[in-house]
């Protein structure tokens, strides 16, 4: 069986989403490709992200913010947007989730932490429904 893809979503690519693509590496190891992508994304990832991911011993800070394109839709099994669902091509075939998720940009690190640990629950729940059967 070959592995499948995740690609996740968010407007800058500098929190929600990068989050999630660290989580998902770190849980799921190589059963799992892992992309993230944003439909405008930033210059640089949040600080505060990679401070919250820190803490759970999941290092993001080498990672950098990429455009949303039309390929990395097509080669992924499932698209997780946060917030851009409108902004994501839509595919016959693919999985489609939209996570309502609060943006990161411009909060303290203890409003990070809640944002972080929603998005592993649901990390972790992905991962078993992808990796079942």
């Amino acid at each position: 069986m070959t592995r499948p893809t995740v690609l996740f979503v968010c407007v800058h690519n500098a929190g929600r989403s990068q989050m999630a693509a660290g989580y998902l590496q770190h849980l799921a190891g190589d059963r799992i490709d892992v992309l993230s992508a944003g439909s405008a994304p930033k210059d640089a990832i949040n600080p505060t992200a990679i401070a919250a991911m820190a803490e759970e011993g999941i290092d993001i800070s080498a990672n950098h913010p990429k455009i949303l394109t039309v390929d990395a839709v097509k080669t992924s099994d499932a698209v997780i947007t946060m917030g851009c669902g409108d902004a994501c091509p839509i595919f016959p075939g693919k999985r489609y989730e939209d996570w309502e998720l609060d943006d990161p940009a411009g909060q303290d690190l203890d409003a990070v932490r809640r944002i972080r640990d929603d998005i592993k629950g649901r990390v972790e729940g992905l991962i078993a429904s992808l990796t079942a059967g």
